[in-house]
């Protein structure tokens, strides 16, 4: 009996634990979190505060690399979708003393992000 209820307490924990572990990164996060930065890459300029603050955030939400593969394709689809300099996005982690370990770039291959 008593094996019983430990087996029952090991699958609700997975049950628990499961949906927090799986939590992934959305497009919509990744729009969020750098909408302060549209007005800079289209027109260039100073770097605002919310920007960085938002690239550094997305940068600690990516811990993963399904996560970092994800931030890397939303950014290309909102790079595609609404005209930017790609010199500035490639430029912005730096101006945000943000390291990512790759480029924000329209030609980076996101599948080989790590």
């Amino acid at each position: 009996m008593a094996a019983l209820k430990l087996v029952c307490a090991l699958v609700l924990c997975m049950l628990v634990v499961e949906p927090i572990a799986t939590t992934a990164i959305t497009c919509g996060d990744v729009t969020s979190k750098v909408a302060g930065c549209l007005s800079y890459l289209q027109n260039g300029g100073n770097v605002p505060k919310a920007c960085c603050d938002g690239i550094r955030s997305l940068n600690n939400m990516a811990r993963t690399t399904p996560d970092r593969q994800t931030v890397c394709g939303c950014l290309q689809a909102a790079a595609k979708a609404v005209k930017i300099k790609g010199n500035l996005a490639e430029t912005l982690p730096a101006k945000c003393s943000v390291n990512i370990p790759y480029k924000i770039s329209t030609s980076t291959n996101c599948k080989n992000v790590k």
